[in-house]
């Protein structure tokens, strides 16, 4: 099967499994998958699997990335900050999708790899540094939509801070080798409306000084 018939049947999944925004399907169809997945595993880079991408970091389920994206309901307009850039691939999604993209990843290496592929792809939108993602980015906030790529115990408190008024923070919370599952937190008069989602199972989000 060729590339683009894999890519067909992968968007097909996805519709079946509940994602239904079009500009997010249309996102992930307009994506090369392949393009952020290490060469041993190229052969499923359109299955709906997530895959090894090193540094004990993953690139996630094109399903997870659908939903998740979804979940953040992006206008074209909008800043988003982004924890976890691991292969560069989620943030590629969200750059076709809104105005900005900031991006933060805590190992230089994959932020290297990604950077690397935003420069291949020709992809201006996106601005990525190597720092501890449970921070954030606070010169860069208020951000209108926060998608974390790594499960958290408890809400970050700082991320939530760079959250402007009525913005929305996807992320997935609980703790490794336990049950997970996305939330959905809108910050309304600054407090926190939280909806459950979906369950996953991710890395953890990790906090303190970056690995050489």
């Amino acid at each position: 099967m060729s590339g683009e018939a894999r890519k067909i049947r992968l968007i097909m999944d996805l519709r079946r499994s509940g994602v239904t925004d079009t500009r997010v399907l249309s996102a992930i169809e307009r994506v090369s998958r392949d393009l952020f997945v290490p060469e041993p595993f190229l052969d499923q880079a359109y299955e709906n699997t997530a895959l090894p991408i090193g540094q004990g970091q993953t690139v996630s389920q094109p399903l997870v990335v659908a939903l998740m994206t979804q979940a953040l309901e992006l206008g074209d307009r909008m800043k988003v900050l982004e924890i976890g850039t691991g292969s560069g691939y989620q943030a590629a999604v969200l750059a076709k999708l809104c105005r900005r993209v900031y991006t933060v990843e805590r190992y230089k290496a994959l932020l290297a790899e990604a950077e690397r592929r935003f420069r291949t792809l020709q992809v201006h939108n996106i601005t990525a540094i190597a720092g501890d993602g449970s921070r954030g980015w606070p010169e860069q906030a208020p951000f209108d939509r926060i998608l974390v790529t790594a499960a958290a115990e408890r809400m970050p408190s700082a991320l939530f801070d760079q959250l402007a008024e009525g913005g929305v923070m996807v992320l997935p919370m609980g703790c490794q080798g336990a049950e997970q599952e996305v939330q959905r937190v809108r910050k309304r008069d600054g407090k926190a409306e939280v909806e459950r989602l979906f369950p996953v199972r991710f890395v953890p989000l990790v906090a303190g000084d970056l690995p050489e």
